[in-house]
C-alpha cells in the first residue's frame, strides 16, 4: 500500500523563517507562489529580465528579482519553469547560489532524473508534484481544499529533506487532499507514460481515428464531432466521479454491452505491446534524449506538427461548433506557423 501524508503529517515549522524563491510564474509557478504566501511563508519570485510574467507577479503582490538574485537570497528554490529550460536556468542562475542547507524543489522529476540538472551534493533535492494544472490548484486552494500530490526525496544532505518537502506540500494545499510518497523515477516514468499512451497521445489519436472513420463512411462531420469528441467530457466526468463502474452504471445497457464486447477489439494486444514499447523508451531515457535534442534544434518537428494538427478537420469542425455554444468559455489558442518554429523556440529562452 502507498504511504499517504495529510496535514497532520506535515510540520509547517520546517519552513519557518525560510525564504522560498519560486522560479517561474506560469501555470505551476503562480499557484505555488500564491498558495505558499497565503499559508504564511515568505516567497519571492525569480524571473528572467524582460519576462512577460514580471508585471503580473508584481501586480499579485510579490517581490520579483532576476533568477540568480532570487536564488541567492533564498533557502528553498522551487524550479518551476518548463522542463526543457531547467538545465540552462540551473547552471546559470541556481547552482552558483546553492549551499549546505539549501533545498531545491521540482514539481516534475524529468530534469533531475534524466540528469539535465545535476545538483550539488551539499543541497537537499525534493519533488512535490501536484496532480492538477496550476490554475485548478489555485482555485481549489482558495475554496479551502487541495489537489493531491506526489512527494519524493532525491538527495537528503541535511537529514531533513522529507520534512521540508512535506511542509512545502502543506503550504501549497496538497496535504489537504493527500500526498503519496514516491520516487523521482516512479513519478517521471509514470507521468510521461500516462501522457503519451493515454491522456494526451492515446486519447487524441483515438478521437481523431473515430471521427475520421465516421466521416469516411459518409456521416456528417458535425455529428461525428459530437459523438467522438464532445461527449467524451461526459464520460470522463463519470470516470472521475466514480471510476469505470460508475460510468457503466450511468450509461445505457446498450452502451455498456458495446463497451465490453468492442472495446477490447480497439485496444487489443498490438496496442498493449505498443504501450510496453513506449514505457521502455521512457524508462531507458530514449524519449528524454529525443525531446531535449528536438528542443535544442529549435523544435521544428514540434512546431510543424502543432501547425498541422491545429488545421485537422476535427479541429476546424470543432471551432465552428463551439462558436454556436455561447455558454462555453473561449479557449481558442494562437495558430502556429511552422516557418516561425526556430524563432518561437528562441523566444522561450
Amino acid at each position: 500500500m502507498a504511504t499517504v501524508y495529510y496535514d497532520s503529517d506535515a510540520d509547517p515549522r520546517a519552513l519557518a523563517e525560510k525564504t522560498i524563491a519560486v522560479i517561474g510564474y506560469g501555470s505551476q509557478g503562480h499557484a505555488h507562489a500564491q498558495n505558499l504566501r497565503d499559508s504564511g511563508h515568505q516567497v519571492i519570485v525569480g524571473l528572467q529580465e524582460g519576462s512577460r510574467s514580471w508585471a503580473r507577479a508584481e501586480h499579485d503582490g510579490f517581490t520579483v528579482r532576476e533568477v540568480k538574485d532570487a536564488a541567492c537570497n533564498a533557502d528553498v528554490v522551487a524550479l518551476l519553469a518548463p522542463d526543457q529550460h531547467h538545465r540552462a536556468i540551473y547552471e546559470r542562475a541556481i547552482k552558483p547560489c546553492l549551499r549546505r542547507g539549501s533545498t531545491l524543489v521540482v514539481a516534475h522529476a524529468f530534469s533531475v532524473h534524466f540528469k539535465e540538472v545535476v545538483p550539488i551534493p551539499e543541497a537537499d533535492v525534493v519533488l512535490v508534484a501536484p496532480k492538477a494544472p496550476g490554475h485548478r490548484m489555485r482555485e481549489v486552494f482558495v475554496e479551502g481544499k487541495g489537489v493531491p500530490a506526489l512527494v519524493a526525496v532525491h538527495q537528503d544532505a541535511s537529514g531533513k529533506a522529507e520534512r521540508t518537502a512535506l511542509a512545502y506540500a502543506r503550504g501549497i494545499g496538497a496535504t489537504r487532499a493527500g500526498v503519496i510518497k514516491t520516487t523521482f523515477a516512479e513519478e517521471v516514468e509514470t507521468d510521461l507514460f500516462g501522457e503519451q499512451a493515454v491522456l494526451c497521445g492515446g486519447v487524441s489519436e483515438l478521437v481523431k481515428a473515430g471521427f475520421q472513420t465516421l466521416v469516411d463512411a459518409g456521416y456528417q462531420p458535425e455529428v461525428a464531432y459530437f459523438e467522438c469528441m464532445n461527449e467524451l467530457k461526459l464520460i470522463v466526468d463519470l470516470f472521475y466521479e466514480g471510476g469505470l463502474s460508475y460510468m457503466r452504471y450511468s450509461v445505457s445497457d446498450t452502451a455498456e454491452f458495446g463497451d465490453y464486447t468492442r472495446g477490447p477489439r480497439v485496444i487489443d494486444e498490438r496496442v498493449r505491446e505498443s504501450m510496453r514499447r513506449i514505457l521502455a523508451e521512457v524508462r531507458d531515457g530514449t524519449f528524454a534524449r529525443e525531446w531535449i535534442a528536438e528542443y535544442r534544434r529549435g523544435a521544428p518537428r514540434l512546431y510543424e506538427t502543432r501547425a498541422r494538427e491545429q488545421r485537422q478537420p476535427i479541429e476546424e469542425v470543432g471551432r465552428a461548433l463551439r462558436r454556436m455554444m455561447p455558454w462555453l468559455p473561449k479557449k481558442d489558442v494562437p495558430m502556429q506557423e511552422p516557418a516561425r518554429a526556430g524563432a518561437t523556440a528562441a523566444a522561450a529562452e
